[in-house]
């Protein structure tokens, strides 16, 4: 299930074919366009939870007995572990979202971004339900950017301004029971890294990107796009 949220709350909501029926996400009236965004979103470095990082690989041991007794522990986790193929977005979205306020300004919005190594964010109403998607690529617009010789009042015009005035919208979410192949067929539809997930209330309760489904693919237990 899929819907499709603006400032003036929820526009549409319905399965993928009835989506695609009313038109791609990525041509609806909205502020700006959506563009994707390199690493969904996330800064070079960022490392979600259970993703590979070099940087914090262990060395190897060097005698057998350690190298045993490691086997011997990693075999004792495996123990009551059921193989569960993973069919919807509740099973591999990203529950911890970062989400920016429709009150924050241009500079707030770009330090909660700065601050948490990501490169877009669901924006949300008063009511903490979505109302659009705010991400670097709409902060960096050569068209929005003050040229280099502009006067530094310009620049903090800028920064002053509301995230609304910036931020993509309407944006499409997508509910935790969906299927996750017609979530692939969406971002490869709009171009997005990711959807913010929604439940019946509208509030955002995760995040499914393609890393998402990427990291489900080469991992156990497996994705399941046929079943």
């Amino acid at each position: 299930m899929f819907s499709i949220y603006g400032v003036g709350g929820q526009i549409f909501r319905g399965s993928l074919e009835k989506l695609r029926q009313i038109g791609s996400v990525s041509a609806t009236a909205r502020s700006n366009a959506i563009e994707p965004v390199g690493q969904d979103g996330r800064e070079p470095g960022y490392s979600s939870p259970g993703a590979f990082a070099l940087h914090t690989a262990q060395p190897e041991p060097r005698d057998e007995v350690h190298r045993t007794a490691l086997a011997a522990y990693a075999d004792s986790q495996k123990i009551g572990q059921e193989r569960q193929p993973l069919r919807k977005v509740a099973s591999l979205m990203s529950h911890a979202v970062i989400t920016i306020p429709d009150s924050a300004t241009v500079l707030q919005a770009w330090q909660i971004l700065a601050q948490h190594g990501v490169g877009q964010a669901p924006v949300l109403g008063p009511d903490l339900t979505l109302v659009g998607l705010l991400s670097r690529t709409d902060l960096l617009r050569p068209d929005r950017l003050p040229t280099p010789d502009s006067s530094a009042l310009v620049w903090r015009a800028l920064l002053a301004q509301n995230v609304v005035d910036v931020m993509s919208t309407p944006v499409p979410g997508v509910a935790p029971d969906t299927d996750i192949r017609r979530v692939a067929r969406v971002l490869l539809d709009t171009g997005l890294p990711g959807l913010p997930v929604i439940d019946e209330q509208g509030f955002v309760i995760g995040f499914v990107s393609r890393s998402d489904i990427l990291r489900a693919v080469v991992t156990d237990p497996p994705l399941d796009l046929w079943g």
